[in-house]
């Protein structure tokens, strides 16, 4: 059995990323199997690329016909591969209603109170948000129009907009299946239909879901079921006993179990040495891993990098998440504020600079001033 430790599962993950720059076409990076989480303001699935792709020029999604942004991954919005989301929709239906009570984060009681099973409800809500979004509609037009399509169990007073509408995570839930995409680049977030809109799903698709979970694997492994169940935001036992890969293999790391695709061994026992620096956005498919321990071992340092609200950005610098940073802007001036947690030396803190003038690149900025705390 293949015995592991913390740096060579990292050297490897870094290396499954794409973080080496050796991939210069972006639809043939891994990441893009699970997708590229977005955050439109802060460009964030764009820098991702700009720490995985050769190119010093910025690479936009947003008018790329090859990726189509939508709320897939526990309703989070997600760049995928366009010819690939069609496959992707049925596998977004939870496999149960155990599942689906999961990814909704709601308790049983909101569930008797709608009076239908828990995939009903999603199904219900992905049936009105088809029939209410036929064209390009902003998220509040799209909520106010569906809302008054499901029964009234299915919405809630919302006290910040001052008004009762759908659940927010069962709409988000709900508009994938519905065959409903988001608009990139656009602020407010706005929906459209797919141009080819697919049927609603009325089973959830195993095999393929089956595969989200063994990319997860390729990307974020070796692993175990509650961390891949983290990323989809199902349970432990739904992946365990309906969505567990068969073609797995058992390693030790640090002396405990953990499983990777059998494709995926080899370059698992020998990665390279990931001498690289790379900055990672918020949201980074690299930061998804739900292992965060193994991630960043100290406590202390873990609370740095993932927050209630407002994560900021990671600097990845020789095999560690070694500080974070943070951007600001006045005018034409575009700040980035280095906070180192491990030491770096002069040709780490170098090559942090270059990599924060590519972000600036990303943001539209020219006048870049770095700051070291």
């Amino acid at each position: 059995m293949l015995e592991l430790d913390r740096e060579q599962v990292l050297a490897y993950r870094i290396a499954s990323h794409g973080l080496s720059r050796e991939q210069d076409d972006p639809t043939k990076l891994a990441v893009f199997d699970l997708g590229v989480q977005d955050a439109t303001a802060r460009a964030a699935a764009e820098l991702a690329l700009a720490a995985r792709l050769p190119t010093d020029r910025p690479v936009s999604l947003v008018d790329d016909e090859r990726f189509t942004l939508a709320w897939s991954h526990r309703g989070a919005p997600h760049y995928h591969r366009t010819e690939e989301l069609a496959s992707l929709i049925p596998a977004l239906l939870p496999a149960d209603d155990a599942d689906t009570l999961a990814r909704l984060s709601w308790q049983r009681k909101e569930v008797t109170g709608a009076g239908m099973p828990a995939t009903d409800v999603l199904l219900t809500a992905a049936r009105a948000m088809r029939k209410a979004v036929r064209t390009t509609m902003t998220k509040g037009e799209a909520s106010a129009a569906v809302t008054k399509l499901v029964p009234a169990a299915l919405s809630r007073w919302c006290r910040p907009c001052q008004a009762t509408h759908i659940h927010e995570q069962l709409m988000r839930l709900a508009t994938p299946l519905a065959g409903i995409r988001l608009v990139a680049g656009v602020t407010p977030a706005t929906l459209e239909p797919l141009a080819d809109r697919p049927r609603i799903p009325v089973a959830t698709d195993i095999e393929r879901t089956t595969r989200v979970v063994a990319d997860y694997l390729r990307l974020h492994g070796p692993a175990l079921p509650a961390e891949a169940a983290g990323f989809l935001g199902s349970t432990r036992a739904t992946v365990a006993e309906r969505l567990w890969p068969s073609d797995l293999v058992e390693v030790r790391l640090d002396g405990k179990k953990r499983y990777i695709p059998a494709d995926r061994v080899a370059e698992l026992a020998n990665p390279p040495t990931p001498d690289i620096v790379r900055l990672l956005p918020p949201w980074d498919p690299f930061l998804q891993a739900r292992d965060r321990e193994l991630l960043v071992p100290d406590k202390a340092h873990r609370k740095e990098f993932w927050k209630v609200i407002a994560n900021p950005g990671a600097l990845l610098a020789h095999g560690e998440l070694a500080g974070t940073w943070r951007t600001k802007s006045a005018g034409r001036r575009f700040e980035v504020t280095f906070t180192e947690l491990l030491r770096l030396g002069t040709a780490a803190r170098a090559a942090a600079e270059e990599e924060a003038a590519r972000v600036a690149a990303v943001r539209g900025y020219a006048d870049l001033r770095v700051v070291w705390s």
